[in-house]
């Protein structure tokens, strides 16, 4: 089921969506939904990123480099 939301652009970031919209083809509600989507997903992957690293750090591991030497 889809929700109907309103939101609200500044002038300069409407004007910059109309022109991307009108040269992928795209609607404004499927390259907004989209968009949404991936700030979703690289928002879990940062926070998983954040959390792995913590954990690296407990254990010592500080760089690539060091993950590099563990599993080589």
């Amino acid at each position: 089921m889809q929700e109907k939301i309103t939101i609200a652009l500044p002038q300069k970031i409407r004007s910059a969506l109309d022109v991307v919209l009108a040269e992928e083809g795209k609607s404004a509600n499927e390259l907004i939904n989209q968009a949404v989507a991936d700030y979703l997903f690289f928002r879990e992957l940062r926070l998983l990123q954040e959390r792995l690293t913590a954990k690296a750090h407990m254990r010592g591991i500080f760089n690539e480099e060091e993950i590099f030497n563990l599993v080589s």
